[in-house]
């Protein structure tokens, strides 16, 4: 319990007099220290928690929440009627994949065909977006390719197209890649560059027909109405499927998003050294500030103040410059944070330099994303170090033989 002279007393030594200028000064920078560390992490913090979400976002646009796999055997459909998936669930689609080289003229490009029934087609939510052109239904012998792939194979709508599959079929002459024409009915664009590349949309009849798949090696693609919270929803496509395997974008995914919690989590250990260095000032000033107040000590403790109290006055000077400073950083980090496209635009405009290339990242401002947990984290941090190094001088005065001290005074 801190009584009211240790708090009196603890609020005098912050504000300490113009003879102990050298103290007020590591104390400033202690404070400016811990300010701007948890400021720095919370700006990072909440960009690095924008990108990802921007990112799940844009894959999730494309790709569906949860895809379940066949295992060589038809998928009952039937299961689907059932009231807790229809609550959870926005659609449900019958797909299939395979790698081809689409070719036109001399150029070539390795592809990722995916098959969808003509009725399908249209509710894909990369079709429904402004940037798609052409017909919205996948019909036989059409295909649909992304823009830059338009781009690198220098065609247009109406232009055909030819596809090799890397299986073989027999002919008079041997073994010979298998190969059909297909004419561009449309042309999408979604938010991922490497997509708009990569991948080009078949009717499915067309692509079993080219790779020669089964009705049982469909997958069905699963789009959630909300995909938070996705293990629990898995988990209940997993109990109607118990024979078939079920993944989410995130085990699709995986090691995408491990490496971005790595370095999410490496940024925070690299900048919470800030916080961690301000806070050892924090030391040196209670250090020199208990030397410059022996007189003082020694004057409490002749009146009976107990050494708990010396520590705790000196405890609580520590804590306040860390509690304080840390509050001012979570507001400016948060101030930072809502504005930080502002001052993105601000700084390239006066520096005439490019911070954030919307050529690079496919994003049109820089994300941001505050979270309440991340920043409650970032405190308890700071406070925690700021307790830690108050202790020791803390004990230091409690200790201190003031008799002695004041020998050589």
């Amino acid at each position: 319990m801190i009584t009211l002279l240790e708090k009196k007393i603890a609020f005098r030594y912050l504000f300490t007099k113009k003879k102990d200028g050298f103290i007020n000064i590591i104390s400033t920078f202690s404070f400016l220290g811990i300010t701007l560390g948890v400021a720095v992490l919370i700006v990072v913090m909440s960009v690095m928690n924008g990108f990802r979400t921007e990112l799940i976002n844009q894959i999730n646009g494309f790709n569906p929440h949860i895809k379940i796999f066949s295992n060589n055997s038809e998928l009952n459909l039937n299961k689907l009627n059932n009231k807790k998936i229809r609550d959870i669930s926005e659609n449900f689609f019958l797909s299939n994949s395979g790698e081809a080289v689409i070719i036109h003229n001399l150029y070539t490009k390795g592809i990722i065909l995916r098959g969808y029934l003509k009725d399908d087609f249209n509710k894909l939510k990369v079709i429904k977006n402004d940037n798609f052109f052409g017909n919205k239904s996948i019909s036989y012998n059409n295909i649909s390719i992304g823009k830059e792939l338009s781009f690198i194979l220098n065609v247009e709508i109406g232009d055909k197209i030819s596809i090799i599959s890397p299986s073989s079929v027999m002919s008079l002459v041997g073994s010979l890649p298998k190969q059909k024409s297909f004419i561009i009915d449309s042309i999408f664009e979604s938010e991922i560059h490497e997509f708009n590349q990569n991948i080009a949309f078949l009717n499915l009849s067309d692509l079993e027909d080219f790779f020669n798949f089964k009705k049982s090696d469909r997958y069905l693609e699963v789009f959630l109405k909300d995909p938070k919270n996705i293990e629990t929803k898995k988990l209940i496509f997993q109990d109607l499927f118990k024979d078939k395997l079920v993944n989410t974008w995130a085990d699709l995914n995986q090691s995408l998003f491990t490496a971005l919690k790595i370095e999410r989590n490496v940024m925070f250990i690299i900048l919470s050294l800030i916080i961690l260095i301000a806070a050892f000032n924090i030391i040196s000033g209670l250090t020199i500030l208990v030397k410059n107040k022996t007189r003082d000590i020694a004057i409490l403790k002749s009146i009976g103040v107990q050494n708990s109290s010396i520590a705790k006055i000196f405890f609580i000077v520590g804590l306040t410059i860390g509690a304080v400073a840390t509050f001012v950083g979570i507001i400016l980090g948060i101030i930072l944070s809502i504005n930080i496209e502002s001052i993105r635009s601000l700084i390239s405009d006066l520096f005439n330099i490019s911070l954030f290339s919307e050529e690079i990242y496919f994003l049109s401002k820089m994300p941001t994303e505050i979270e309440p947990f991340s920043i409650f984290l970032i405190s308890l941090f700071s406070i925690f170090i700021t307790c830690l190094v108050s202790i020791y001088p803390a004990i230091k005065a409690s200790k201190l033989d003031t008799i002695k001290s004041l020998k050589y005074e």
